[in-house]
């Protein structure tokens, strides 16, 4: 089954507002940047994401909250966007921060069909307020509830026309997790082979749960943060 698409447009042309979206990456390292520009083409608005971080200004997701696209979020870091804290304080954004193993836990378990489970994470905190609690053994720990989606966004390096994904490095984070987590799991891919191309045992996701894979066109990969070290008095060149 040929699961390719021409363009990112035709990926995401039936995502409807009010539709809850995972949308994978670490930072800016493995997001679905055409994907992103794709969808905010499309001005639907009351979305519900799920992602690990929300971009920065002008960037990834970033262009999603400046569409006004986005009505509540799930997320474990949201430290980099202004304009995410300015939403959020005017109460125009549902803000809700989950510790970051917390969140991987919740996505990996809407995708192996565990509904809920405990954890001594949050525990003591507001993260844990109004949730059951539960003793076991010598520690008290706070149950959590599996996270799901109609569509994921993901991130890989290659794919084949089946669906089959191999991601790079720190791109693997959160990406394979919420490709078994959606309805819909749409992969864009910065190299696409034919079946049989890809070795089995580097294959991360099994095209199973892919629908559609879509090569993305143009890629930014901006970095996140720039430090640059001062150059010491008296140093070479």
């Amino acid at each position: 089954m040929n699961k390719v698409v021409a363009s990112a447009d035709a990926a995401v042309a039936d995502i409807a507002s009010d539709s809850t979206i995972m949308l994978g990456g670490f930072g800016l390292c493995g997001i679905p940047e055409n994907l992103i520009a794709a969808l905010v083409k499309r001005r639907i608005t009351g979305l519900h994401t799920i992602s690990n971080n929300m971009g920065v200004d002008g960037f990834g997701m970033g262009l999603m909250l400046e569409a006004g696209m986005i009505a509540s979020h799930i997320g474990s870091y949201v430290g980099e966007n202004r304009k995410l804290e300015k939403m959020v304080i005017a109460g125009e954004l549902n803000l809700t921060l989950v510790p970051q193993g917390t969140l991987a836990e919740r996505i990996r378990a809407g995708g192996a069909g565990i509904p809920a489970f405990y954890v001594p994470t949050g525990l003591g905190t507001v993260v844990a307020e109004g949730k059951e609690m539960r003793q076991i053994g010598d520690r008290t720990y706070v149950l959590e509830t599996a996270l799901h989606a109609d569509y994921a966004l993901i991130k890989a390096w290659k794919g084949d026309r089946l669906g089959n994904l191999i991601y790079r490095k720190t791109a693997r984070n959160f990406n394979p997790a919420m490709a078994t987590a959606a309805k819909v799991t749409i992969a864009e891919v910065e190299e696409l082979v034919e079946p049989g191309e890809l070795d089995p045992n580097d294959i991360v996701t099994p095209g199973i749960y892919v629908k559609r894979v879509v090569v993305g066109e143009r890629y930014v990969k901006p970095i996140e943060s720039k430090f640059i070290k001062a150059q010491q008095a008296g140093g070479a060149g």
